[in-house]
C-alpha cells in the first residue's frame, strides 16, 4: 500500500479546499488509483458524480498517463476532469 497525492482540478476541485487529497492505493499503476477513488470517492463525498472518474485523466508532472502506467516516484497525480466548451 502506498500514499498516492491527488491535486485536484475541475470539478474535482470542489471535494477539497485544498485542492488535494491523498489517497491509499495498493499497486503502482494509475488503474490501482483509478479503483481506489472509485472505492474511496462514495464514501467520503457521497453527493459527488462519481461517474465524472471514468472520463477524466491523470497526469504527473509533465505529460498525461494511461491505466497501465506506473504511478510517479513522487506520489503526486493530478486528476483532469474532461472539458467542454462551446
Amino acid at each position: 500500500m502506498r500514499q498516492v497525492t491527488v491535486q485536484l482540478f475541475g470539478a474535482f476541485s470542489e471535494l477539497d479546499p485544498g485542492r488535494e487529497i491523498a489517497v491509499d492505493v495498493a499497486g503502482g499503476r494509475v488503474a490501482d488509483l483509478r479503483a481506489a477513488l472509485q472505492a474511496l470517492l462514495p464514501l467520503r463525498w457521497p453527493a459527488f458524480r462519481a461517474g465524472l472518474l471514468e472520463y477524466s485523466a491523470f497526469s504527473d508532472q509533465q505529460r498525461v498517463l494511461r491505466d497501465d502506467d506506473a504511478l510517479p516516484d513522487d506520489g503526486r497525480v493530478a486528476i483532469l476532469p474532461p472539458v467542454s466548451g462551446g
